[in-house]
Protein backbone atom coordinates (compact mmCIF):
# COMPACT_ATOMS: atom_id res chain seq x y z
CA UNK A 1 0.00 0.00 0.00
CA UNK A 2 1.30 3.33 -1.17
CA UNK A 3 1.85 5.99 1.73
CA UNK A 4 0.50 9.41 0.99
CA UNK A 5 2.41 12.28 -0.14
CA UNK A 6 3.35 13.73 3.18
CA UNK A 7 4.16 10.42 4.95
CA UNK A 8 6.20 10.01 1.52
CA UNK A 9 8.06 13.21 1.88
CA UNK A 10 8.20 12.06 5.97
CA UNK A 11 9.58 8.86 5.56
CA UNK A 12 13.21 9.80 4.47
CA UNK A 13 14.03 12.15 6.96
CA UNK A 14 12.86 10.27 9.54
CA UNK A 15 15.50 7.76 8.13
CA UNK A 16 17.99 9.86 7.53
CA UNK A 17 17.92 11.17 11.33
CA UNK A 18 17.83 7.30 12.49
CA UNK A 19 21.21 6.89 10.62
CA UNK A 20 22.88 10.04 11.79
CA UNK A 21 21.85 8.96 15.49
CA UNK A 22 22.62 5.41 15.69
CA UNK A 23 26.08 5.80 16.25
CA UNK A 24 25.58 8.05 18.67
CA UNK A 25 23.70 5.81 20.45
CA UNK A 26 25.79 2.73 19.83
CA UNK A 27 28.40 4.88 21.72
CA UNK A 28 26.76 5.70 24.55
CA UNK A 29 25.73 2.17 25.43
CA UNK A 30 29.41 1.55 25.75
CA UNK A 31 30.09 4.78 27.92
CA UNK A 32 31.40 3.91 31.15
CA UNK A 33 29.02 3.91 34.36
CA UNK A 34 29.34 7.28 35.77
CA UNK A 35 29.07 6.09 39.14
CA UNK A 36 27.21 8.13 42.29
CA UNK A 37 27.83 5.27 44.77
CA UNK A 38 29.29 1.67 44.80
CA UNK A 39 27.24 -0.71 43.19
CA UNK A 40 24.74 -3.63 45.27
CA UNK A 41 26.68 -6.60 45.08
CA UNK A 42 24.59 -9.97 45.43
CA UNK A 43 25.24 -11.96 48.75
CA UNK A 44 28.01 -14.66 47.12
CA UNK A 45 30.35 -11.29 45.61
CA UNK A 46 29.57 -9.53 49.02
CA UNK A 47 33.54 -10.00 49.65
CA UNK A 48 34.55 -7.82 46.39
CA UNK A 49 35.29 -4.91 48.08
CA UNK A 50 37.55 -6.00 50.60
CA UNK A 51 40.27 -8.36 48.75
CA UNK A 52 43.17 -9.96 50.08
CA UNK A 53 46.95 -10.16 48.58
CA UNK A 54 47.71 -13.86 47.29
CA UNK A 55 50.72 -14.13 44.76
CA UNK A 56 50.03 -16.53 41.71
CA UNK A 57 52.19 -19.78 40.81
CA UNK A 58 54.71 -19.66 37.76
CA UNK A 59 53.68 -23.51 37.16
CA UNK A 60 51.10 -26.73 38.31
CA UNK A 61 53.48 -27.61 41.43
CA UNK A 62 53.30 -23.53 42.87
CA UNK A 63 49.48 -23.49 41.78
CA UNK A 64 48.80 -26.12 44.55
CA UNK A 65 50.55 -23.58 47.44
CA UNK A 66 48.41 -20.45 45.72
CA UNK A 67 44.94 -21.65 47.40
CA UNK A 68 42.13 -19.34 47.13
CA UNK A 69 39.36 -19.86 49.34
CA UNK A 70 35.96 -19.93 47.71
CA UNK A 71 33.83 -16.37 48.35
CA UNK A 72 36.79 -14.76 49.39
CA UNK A 73 38.21 -12.24 46.63
CA UNK A 74 41.69 -11.95 45.80
CA UNK A 75 44.54 -9.32 44.67
CA UNK A 76 46.47 -11.57 42.57
CA UNK A 77 49.76 -10.54 41.89
CA UNK A 78 50.67 -11.73 38.30
CA UNK A 79 54.05 -12.49 36.59
CA UNK A 80 55.47 -11.90 33.56
CA UNK A 81 53.73 -13.91 30.99
CA UNK A 82 57.17 -15.78 29.27
CA UNK A 83 57.83 -16.38 33.33
CA UNK A 84 54.87 -19.14 33.15
CA UNK A 85 54.20 -22.34 32.64
CA UNK A 86 50.54 -23.03 31.48
CA UNK A 87 49.09 -26.47 32.15
CA UNK A 88 46.96 -26.24 29.64
CA UNK A 89 47.79 -23.39 26.87
CA UNK A 90 45.17 -20.10 27.33
CA UNK A 91 43.41 -19.85 23.91
CA UNK A 92 44.44 -15.87 24.33
CA UNK A 93 47.80 -16.63 26.27
CA UNK A 94 48.88 -13.03 26.06
CA UNK A 95 51.99 -11.65 24.38
CA UNK A 96 55.55 -11.12 26.10
CA UNK A 97 54.25 -7.68 28.12
CA UNK A 98 51.19 -9.47 29.73
CA UNK A 99 50.62 -10.97 32.82
CA UNK A 100 49.38 -14.32 34.17
CA UNK A 101 49.38 -16.39 36.89
CA UNK A 102 48.09 -20.10 38.25
CA UNK A 103 45.99 -20.50 42.04
CA UNK A 104 43.90 -23.16 42.96
CA UNK A 105 40.75 -23.98 44.68
CA UNK A 106 38.90 -26.73 45.87
CA UNK A 107 35.16 -27.14 44.88
CA UNK A 108 33.19 -29.61 47.62
CA UNK A 109 29.63 -28.82 46.64
CA UNK A 110 28.85 -29.84 42.40
CA UNK A 111 26.97 -26.73 40.82
CA UNK A 112 27.60 -23.46 39.04
CA UNK A 113 31.11 -21.67 39.94
CA UNK A 114 31.37 -17.93 38.99
CA UNK A 115 35.11 -16.51 38.19
CA UNK A 116 34.57 -12.52 38.44
CA UNK A 117 37.36 -10.36 37.16
CA UNK A 118 38.17 -6.81 37.37
CA UNK A 119 39.81 -6.70 34.08
CA UNK A 120 39.30 -8.58 30.56
CA UNK A 121 42.02 -10.91 31.22
CA UNK A 122 41.87 -14.84 29.81
CA UNK A 123 40.34 -17.18 32.25
CA UNK A 124 40.24 -21.33 32.29
CA UNK A 125 39.58 -23.48 34.86
CA UNK A 126 42.12 -26.75 34.77
CA UNK A 127 40.11 -30.17 36.24
CA UNK A 128 41.47 -33.41 35.91
CA UNK A 129 44.32 -31.90 32.75
CA UNK A 130 42.07 -30.28 30.54
CA UNK A 131 40.13 -26.47 30.43
CA UNK A 132 36.40 -26.60 31.63
CA UNK A 133 34.07 -25.16 28.88
CA UNK A 134 32.33 -22.50 30.39
CA UNK A 135 28.65 -22.12 30.29
CA UNK A 136 27.83 -18.20 30.26
CA UNK A 137 29.83 -14.68 30.32
CA UNK A 138 29.10 -11.91 31.16
CA UNK A 139 29.84 -7.97 33.04
CA UNK A 140 29.88 -7.44 36.52
CA UNK A 141 27.27 -5.10 37.74
CA UNK A 142 27.42 -1.29 36.73
CA UNK A 143 29.87 0.58 39.21
CA UNK A 144 30.52 -2.61 40.97
CA UNK A 145 34.34 -2.71 39.71
CA UNK A 146 33.68 -6.28 38.48
CA UNK A 147 34.64 -6.33 34.50
CA UNK A 148 33.73 -9.71 33.65
CA UNK A 149 32.35 -13.01 35.11
CA UNK A 150 32.53 -16.64 33.67
CA UNK A 151 30.48 -19.65 34.92
CA UNK A 152 31.30 -23.26 35.14
CA UNK A 153 29.35 -26.01 35.96
CA UNK A 154 32.34 -27.81 38.22
CA UNK A 155 31.60 -31.23 40.19
CA UNK A 156 33.71 -31.59 43.30
CA UNK A 157 37.36 -31.75 42.81
CA UNK A 158 40.36 -29.37 43.27
CA UNK A 159 40.41 -27.08 40.13
CA UNK A 160 43.99 -24.85 38.80
CA UNK A 161 42.82 -21.54 37.75
CA UNK A 162 45.03 -19.92 34.98
CA UNK A 163 44.77 -16.62 34.41
CA UNK A 164 46.29 -15.40 30.63
CA UNK A 165 46.83 -11.70 29.25
CA UNK A 166 46.23 -9.55 31.58
CA UNK A 167 47.61 -5.73 31.04
CA UNK A 168 49.00 -5.31 34.46
CA UNK A 169 50.62 -6.73 36.80
CA UNK A 170 47.50 -7.49 39.30
CA UNK A 171 43.90 -8.70 39.17
CA UNK A 172 41.18 -8.35 41.74
CA UNK A 173 39.48 -11.75 41.18
CA UNK A 174 36.79 -13.88 42.74
CA UNK A 175 35.69 -17.94 42.47
CA UNK A 176 32.31 -18.25 44.59
CA UNK A 177 29.36 -21.18 43.46
CA UNK A 178 25.90 -19.97 42.78
CA UNK A 179 23.05 -20.20 45.16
Amino acid sequence: MPFSAPFQRLAPAAIAALLCTAPAAAQMDHAPAQCAAPAELPAPMASWRNPVALKAAADGKGAARAMLTPGRTVTLALLPTPKVAYPVRPAKPGGSVSHGGLASFTVKEAGTWRVALGSGAWVDVIGDGQAATSTAHGHGPDCSGIRKMVDYDLKPGRYTLQIAANGEDKLTLLVTRLP
